[in-house]
């Protein structure tokens, strides 16, 4: 013996001989591990390369600059420039406008028919963002400084489909302007979509005469850069923020965490599922080779060595798996990113062309982990095996014993305990952490409880089966579930994880669709919607445009709204504020509301009312009746929050206000959209054949609430595609294991069914009885499943989503997706026991039952 096991032969007769006789098994557990790893390792590859390049292009429009000064608003007045170029400590300032302008007609998504357009002093910028500037031909050198030139960025001109010396339409408010492509830039980042022009040009063009939307400045060698920021920032007041490359980056950062960890989080529910797999798997082939590994300890192998070789062979699942899955994950990404770039649905990093790199950190924590998971689902039946006492195992019937510290209910119930507890508990930066575990715990803790709880069911249902009728069938089905529970739970855990985390994950799903599309109906409630561009900075109707516009016949009446950007924190993605007539006697007819209310007379005299989104309660602890002040014109007053709405469109916070209000406090009279209630017997035909008339009609756009309600779902599903994906790989993943867990159970009963078969049952009887116990498992696993899921649905709907993404939502449930999922497993449970039993009673009775003559 030690000379086989030092030389590892034994090992390897050992785990070769039990793959041989249950391969199917073994690659089972394995692709369970792949697809995991594959998930998690891809959707971390994608959102690293789109995160990264998304980041790098932000970086290169601040070129070299040591600090920028921005301005609470979108932009501010350019006096501020002289004074900070003139300032002894700054070396360089450079003025930038930056805007993101409508491009008409364009063939693209109305998403992307934005152009980012950079305002810059050409002889400043040489020195702080040279590979902004523009290359002009040879003969029109000063094409820099005209007043009609624009310098693009190759990936603008693709998307573009120009050429030097094209004319380029864009869109300012209702008025088209035509400049001319010049040329193109010195160095982009690949993708990157901008075009420059000279910050004079731009402001005349763009209507932004005297404003500027940043400052650059490179600082006097030996200057420090904090304390300069310091107490640059506190002489220059609230309106401005004074930032650094790397408030830029932790901006940035803070737009796409929380989607991207919920997305990893769903990627290793895969994970999980495959762990608990591999513990099936190992424990069926445990309980399969009780014998031998009894014999082996009478002949002398050490309880060290059964489980390192159990161990070991976990290990190797665990270590093929894992480098299948990382080989599996980095193809996905690779075509992922070439077909659909790094954008995964949630709209944050646009119009990046990011480029795949191999990460060699992240492989080896994603391969750790694969090794680690198989690993811990390998540590129980191991141990077990090893303490096992030689005598009492090598007895025909002590498989179900083996498993008799499965049935302890103490250690689910702890699980269960602390998951509950851990619901109770704030966020950590902002992420629901304990939100997370609080999943797994409930998870490891339900499935741990199967044993007990299928002993209980199955005992009772026997009982008055039994008392009801005499077929045997039914009998023999349910006196195997009620007498063996322990092997019963171990197929009943993998229908269990399988359904609940499918049913947790749909029922999130669903919540939210329908949560977002009762939304939708309280927030379109005209008939017809008008705007110039659905996004940019240049859209807008004027003063004159807007009382031609509600003057259109068919028109009973007309809201306008005023939609700009706020900077409450450098760090942070900007605040958006909506100007909006508001129903003030009861805003919830304009609003959603999600409580109370202040009412008008209860209002404060020396504030303006403002309503906020839920974001803006959690970032920025915008309570109800708190009283505050926003950079709005130039000496802005106190306002008071007067309710709480919710808003599932802004994740960043989103505050709505009077638009008299915004218009007597900034100046400003334009508009971005309009809402048009139409008359008795008009249709929104009509109106938009009159509107199209105007002088100005043709640069509108035109939507009913129907069609914005179904893209905006259609918009939600694409987002939720990649969690749709893994649910579906949950799914398969549960399927295969219901397989496994069936067919290697039956496979191992051969003995009993030969024993079945001396006593006068049948063939026919068998199958049938084989057909009914996987038919009750599953029944019994998909109705604690759906329990299990909902109350993990119940933490991912009212602690994961509002502490990740600042929004509530109610329940609903998905009956008709859950009924087919239920169906599935039921119908597959039913026909992998059919098949497996087929085998196994295909054999000779006498040579079924040899091993007990």
């Amino acid at each position: 013996m030690k000379k086989w096991t030092n030389g590892g032969t034994l090992s390897r007769w050992l785990l070769l001989g039990e793959w041989k006789a249950h391969l199917t098994q073994a690659a089972v557990a394995i692709t369970a591990i792949a697809l995991g790893v594959a998930l998690g390792f891809a959707i971390h590859l994608i959102n690293s390369a789109a995160f990264n390049e998304f980041s790098a292009a932000a970086k290169s429009l601040s070129g070299q600059s040591d600090l920028q000064v921005r301005g609470t608003q979108v932009t501010f007045a350019e006096s501020l420039y002289p004074v900070l170029a003139e300032h002894s400590d700054v070396e360089l300032a450079n003025p930038v406008l930056e805007l993101d302008v409508v491009v008409p007609d364009n063939p693209e998504k109305r998403k992307n028919a934005t152009l980012k357009i950079l305002g810059l002093d050409i002889f400043r910028a040489a020195d702080i963002a040279p590979d902004l500037i523009g290359i002009p031909a040879e003969d029109r050198l000063f094409d820099i400084l005209a007043d009609d030139a624009i310098f693009l960025s190759p990936a603008a001109m693709e998307w573009l489909g120009v050429k030097r010396g094209d004319p380029l339409p864009l869109r300012v408010g209702t008025q088209t302007i035509t400049l001319r492509v010049a040329g193109g830039l010195v160095r982009t980042r690949a993708g990157q979509r901008i075009g420059v022009m000279d910050i004079g040009a731009a402001q005349w063009r763009f209507q932004r005469i005297g404003q500027l939307s940043r400052i650059e400045l490179k600082l006097m060698p030996g200057i420090n850069h904090e304390v300069f920021k310091t107490a640059l920032a506190r002489k220059l007041g609230e309106q401005y923020v004074v930032t650094e490359t790397a408030d830029q980056e932790a901006r940035v950062a803070n737009m796409s965490r929380a989607y991207r960890v919920n997305l990893n989080m769903l990627a290793l529910v895969a994970l999980f599922t495959g762990a608990f797999l591999v513990f099936s798997t190992q424990v069926l082939s445990v309980v399969r080779r009780r014998h031998q590994f009894a014999l082996l300890r009478v002949l002398g192998l050490t309880r060290k060595q059964l489980l390192g070789q159990i161990l070991l062979e976990g290990a190797i699942l665990g270590t093929i798996g894992s480098l299948f899955g990382l080989a599996i994950g980095y193809a996905i990404a690779a075509a992922a990113l070439n077909i659909f770039g790094g954008d995964l649905g949630g709209g944050f990093f646009p119009g990046i062309q990011p480029s795949l790199h191999f990460d060699p950190i992240a492989a080896t924590i994603f391969f750790t982990l694969g090794l680690g998971v198989t690993l811990l689902g390998s540590a129980a039946p191991a141990w077990e095996a090893a303490n096992a006492r030689p005598a009492p195992a090598l007895k025909s019937g002590s498989e179900d014993a083996a498993l008799s510290k499965l049935a302890t209910p103490w250690p689910a119930l702890a699980c269960l305990a602390l998951g509950g507890l851990l619901t109770q508990l704030p966020p950590i930066f902002n992420l629901p952490v304990f939100g997370y575990l609080a999943v797994a715990l409930l998870l490891i803790g339900g499935i741990a409880l199967m044993p007990r709880l299928s002993a209980l069911i199955f005992s009772a249902v026997f009982s008055a089966v039994t008392r009801r009728t005499s077929d045997a069938v039914p009998a023999l089905a349910l006196a195997r579930l009620a007498n063996a529970p322990n092997q019963a739970a171990v197929a009943l855990g993998g229908v269990l994880a399988s359904f609940s985390l499918v049913a947790a994950m749909a029922i999130m799903v669903t919540s939210f669709r329908v949560s977002v599309d009762n939304w939708l109906k309280h927030i379109l409630p005209a008939d017809l919607y008008v705007q110039t561009a659905t996004s940019g900075d240049t859209r807008g109707l004027t003063l004159d445009e807007i009382k031609t516009l509600a003057a259109t016949p068919g028109i009973s009446r007309a809201d306008f709204f005023r939609s700009s950007h706020l900077t409450l924190d450098p760090s942070r993605p900007n605040v958006i504020l909506i100007a909006r007539p508001i129903d003030m006697t009861d805003p919830a007819n304009t609003l959603p509301m999600t409580g109370e209310v202040i009412a008008p007379a209860l209002l404060p005299k020396d504030a303006i009312p403002i309503w906020v989104s839920e974001a803006m309660v959690d970032l920025y602890g915008y309570t109800l009746g708190k009283r505050m002040t926003l950079p709005i014109g130039t000496s802005p007053p106190d306002f008071v929050v007067a309710g709480v709405w919710r808003d599932y469109g802004r994740q960043f916070g989103a505050i709505q206000l009077q638009l008299t209000d915004y218009q007597a406090l900034s100046g400003d009279q334009k508009v971005n959209d309009a809402a048009l209630w139409l008359q008795a017997g008009v249709t929104p035909e009509q109106v938009i054949t009159s509107l199209k008339r105007l002088p100005f009609g043709g640069a509108l756009e035109f939507s009913e609430r129907g069609q914005i309600r179904a893209l905006s779902l259609n918009i939600f599903d694409r987002s939720f595609a990649v969690t749709y994906l893994l649910e579906a790989v949950a799914i398969i993943i549960g399927l295969l294991g219901v397989a496994a867990s069936f067919s290697a159970q039956t496979l191992a009963r051969t003995k009993e069914f030969g024993i079945l078969r001396h006593i006068g049952v049948t063939r026919r009887q068998i199958l049938s009885m084989l057909a009914a116990e996987g038919g009750l498992l599953t029944a019994l696993g998909i109705a604690l499943g759906f329990v299990l899921g909902w109350c993990i649905s119940l933490i991912l709907v009212f602690i994961v989503n509002p502490q990740s993404f600042h929004w509530t939502m109610q329940l609903s449930l998905p009956w008709g997706g859950l009924m087919t999922v239920a169906l599935v497993l039921l119908l597959s449970a039913a026909l992998t026991a059919l098949v497996s039993g087929r085998h196994a009673v295909s054999g000779n009775a006498i040579r079924a039952v040899r091993e007990d003559w």
